[in-house]
């Protein structure tokens, strides 16, 4: 049986990876039994005789870690390396260098990076182009951020090359800078998709985009222009024009298949850019140049929408999964866990979505006792709970030492009614788990996850139930109340304020 592969370490080398080769062989070499037991298994024709550790080659040690890390040959996962070093951005790396002249001084604070940065971000660019208004004239990064038509048209006329060029600071092409700018929530539509008409006309790739921190899905250009992500609409906002750019960029050819738009934005209700990217070939072809350049690195794309739709189903987005299917996605083949859509449905507290997956071929939902008791608890169907307790007395014990967090992932779905039938069958209401997925891992109680959904009528039934709290977190070491006070939301820092226990030297209670 083949050994498991490793992930690559994290900004890989070439040079690391050749002394990882030249390591492996002088351990052949010198009989290491570790290191004979890795070639015997991957070297292509095991058994590796111990006799010919002295003629083990470099080649034959490239090979051997190539396949440690999942790769077929050493080519491949140099060519991997080589993609991952030529298009890998670090944004807060590059802002903690100089600021240097005002036009990298605009640009570092209009545009979304993804590793801070905000409205007073965007408010100091505004200030800064403001008082410099002069400062597109010279730059054609600046003019495409600002739609300065009249700036691009003269600075590509007299180098059309400078369309593709990477720079400012975060060594992007200037579409790039134009599709992540937001320091201007009303600059004009006619400007923006002028500005990106005469980039694209120009030579500019619709498909541009760099590596996050080295990972694999890349930040496109269609990611900025649709936005958002994992700090939500306000910090992480659409491009002005979303939907009117994306269009521009998608007739110009950009790949629809865009994983990291599909993760930023498939956490919230809305489903707008979906029904742009079908329109374009959403979950169709090959996955266009980075599946080519990333390789297994991404999904394909019929993968790509199938995990869209677990997160659809899980989360109860009704609209979304009736889109996705409407345009093709799988339902009747079960994940790679075993679970179908349908019982996916109802272990997650939405049995409302089972009828329709029902109705357009899936699976009924064939649960295990365990499944079925947290389906029947998370829809508070307290008869159903009642019946298979009778049933089986020991379940809820087996189903509560199995899933302690599932009163935050009850509180996940909004459900007040699930919360208390689950405290009523002996759940910790202060137990930690995960709201933003079904999980035991213990991130937060579900009084952080009421706080965090803006839910008061929740948070109210959770202290009625004995919530405390004076529980931090275990991501962020925040209370209750911490949370509330970073979230902003005035209501619940009143409910929260008298009950929370203050801490000598915090100024937010959390």
């Amino acid at each position: 049986m083949p050994m498991s592969t490793l992930p690559l370490p994290d900004e890989p080398s070439l040079e690391q990876l050749r002394n990882q080769a030249r390591e492996l062989q002088q351990a052949v070499r010198s009989g290491d039994e570790d290191a004979l037991a890795e070639v015997d298994k991957r070297y292509p024709e095991p058994p590796f005789h111990p006799a010919a550790t002295h003629s083990f080659r470099l080649s034959a040690a490239q090979l051997v870690i190539a396949r440690r890390y999942g790769f077929e040959s050493w080519t491949r996962l140099k060519r991997h390396v080589d993609i991952v070093e030529r298009y890998s951005r670090f944004p807060a790396r590059l802002l903690s260098t100089d600021p240097g002249d005002l036009m990298d001084q605009f640009l570092r604070k209009a545009c979304l990076n993804y590793d801070g940065g905000g409205p007073a971000d965007w408010a100091q660019a505004r200030a800064l182009l403001a008082e410099h208004p002069g400062i597109a004239a010279g730059n054609v990064y600046v003019a495409s951020a600002v739609g300065d038509t009249q700036a691009l048209r003269r600075l590509l006329e007299a180098d059309p090359a400078a369309a593709s060029r990477e720079g400012g600071p975060y060594r992007w092409e200037p579409l790039m800078y134009l599709a992540y700018a937001r320091h201007d929530p009303a600059i004009g539509e006619d400007a923006v998709l002028g500005a990106a008409r005469l980039l694209l006309d120009a030579g500019a790739d619709p498909d541009a985009g760099y590596l996050w921190h080295g990972l694999p899905t890349p930040f496109t250009l269609l990611t900025g222009v649709f936005g958002e992500g994992e700090r939500g609409p306000e910090l992480q906002p659409r491009h002005p024009h979303s939907l009117a750019l994306a269009r521009v960029l998608l007739e110009a050819g950009a790949e629809p298949n865009d994983g990291q738009t599909l993760y930023n934005r498939m956490f919230l209700p809305g489903n707008d850019h979906l029904e742009l990217l079908f329109e374009f070939g959403l979950g169709t072809g090959d996955g266009g140049p980075w599946k080519r350049r990333m390789g297994d690195a991404l999904d394909p794309p019929a993968a790509m929408l199938r995990g869209e739709l677990a997160w659809a189903i899980t989360h109860g987005m009704a609209e979304r999964v009736r889109l996705l299917t409407e345009n093709g996605v799988d339902v009747v083949t079960p994940y790679a866990d075993g679970a179908t859509s349908t019982a996916m449905a109802a272990t997650t507290g939405h049995p409302e979505l089972i009828e329709f997956l029902v109705s357009i071929g899936a699976p009924g939902p064939d649960l295990s006792a365990e499944d079925a008791f947290v389906a029947a608890a998370l829809a508070a169907d307290r008869s159903g709970v009642d019946r298979m307790r009778g049933e089986d007395p020991g379940l809820v014990e087996s189903v509560r030492a199995a899933r302690p967090g599932l009163p935050v992932w009850a509180a996940a779905t909004g459900s007040a009614s699930a919360v208390e039938l689950l405290v009523a069958l002996g759940f910790d209401v202060n137990a930690m788990g995960r709201a933003d997925v079904p999980s035991n891992v213990p991130w937060q109680t579900a009084l952080h996850g009421a706080v965090e959904a803006g839910d008061l009528e929740l948070a109210r039934t959770l202290l009625g139930l004995g919530a405390d709290p004076d529980i931090k977190d275990a991501r962020f070491g925040g209370k209750p109340l911490g949370w509330a006070r970073y979230f902003g939301r005035q209501a619940f820092i009143e409910l929260l304020e008298p009950v929370t226990t203050p801490e000598e030297g915090a100024e937010d209670g959390g």
